[in-house]
């Protein structure tokens, strides 16, 4: 995604950046180690849960130790928060590094208590999620802007604020999902999950209520961004590939009862992300093709 971001969408835009290219290499590498960190705490904490909700899937205690799983969470951390230092040294922004370090503590955090916590959990990672595309204003684009620049940049800053605000609408919607799916592990657990608060029909009722508010907006952006700026490769794409999906997920939603069906619609959601970040690419070659 940050690669597409920056190779599809803001390189073939006239603007300057202010990483190298290999310095935003780095900037994806740390931010793939502090979320590799996050599953693998996730993984440890979660041997219990998981192996009632998903057995096969069970890394810690079989493949890899807890204690060696501990060494590598280390390490990952370590490592994504040291080249996050760097680069915020590399923008002379000594004090972004923060901004790495409240990640990894983030995730901790997330997977140690928050996640119990009905809703929050959910909030939070979605939010972490969001925070992926948003960084990439942080770095290559806030330091390059000046005077000259500065309204052109805030549009390129608007656009990635508005993909971030999709990624958290709809990983926020599949985090409810996937709690409806693993309520038998998390009820075992003691946990307080939204499902097992006030049960899986009405926690899908609300995934469902959510789902259209992300269904609406595009809507309303298709047609204020898109086809007003005859954009009609694009407006295809996102009727075909986002909104046809989402509104797949609203029908089946109201039906769906078994563990299986909702796993099914968390896949559902995480295509809908995948696509929609793929938007990008679709409308530079429009805008290209337009001109």
């Amino acid at each position: 995604m940050q690669l597409l971001f920056r190779y599809a969408f803001l390189k073939q835009q006239d603007i300057p950046l202010a990483l190298a290219d290999w310095q935003y290499g780095l900037l994806v590498l740390s931010t793939v180690l502090l979320a590799a960190a996050g599953y693998v705490i996730n993984n440890i904490l979660d041997v219990a849960t998981d192996r009632i909700n998903k057995p096969n899937d069970v890394v810690i205690g079989k493949g890899i130790s807890e204690t060696r799983g501990y060494n590598i969470y280390i390490g990952l951390n370590i490592t994504g928060v040291a080249i996050g230092c760097y680069l915020s040294n590399v923008i002379m922004r000594p004090t972004f590094a923060v901004i790495f370090i409240l990640i990894a503590s983030v995730l901790y955090f997330y997977s140690t208590s928050l996640k119990q916590i009905m809703v929050l959990g959910n909030f939070v990672v979605a939010a972490v999620l969001s925070f992926s595309v948003i960084i990439i204003g942080v770095f290559d684009l806030f330091p390059a802007t000046n005077a000259e620049n500065q309204a052109q940049m805030a549009s390129m800053f608007s656009i990635l604020i508005d993909y971030a605000l999709f990624a958290f609408m709809i990983n926020f919607i599949r985090e409810i999902v996937k709690d409806i799916e693993d309520v038998n592990g998390d009820y075992n657990q003691g946990m307080n999950t939204l499902p097992i608060a006030i049960g899986n029909s009405r926690a899908a009722k609300i995934a469902l209520g959510f789902a259209i508010i992300p269904f609406i907006l595009c809507l309303l952006y298709i047609n204020k961004y898109f086809l007003e700026n005859n954009l009609y490769i694009v407006t295809l794409y996102a009727f075909a590939f986002v909104l046809a999906p989402l509104l797949y997920f609203i029908v089946k939603t109201f039906g769906a009862k078994s563990q299986k069906e909702f796993h099914h619609l968390s896949n559902v959601l995480k295509l809908i992300l995948l696509f929609g970040i793929l938007s990008i690419l679709v409308i530079t070659l429009n805008i290209k093709y337009n001109a």
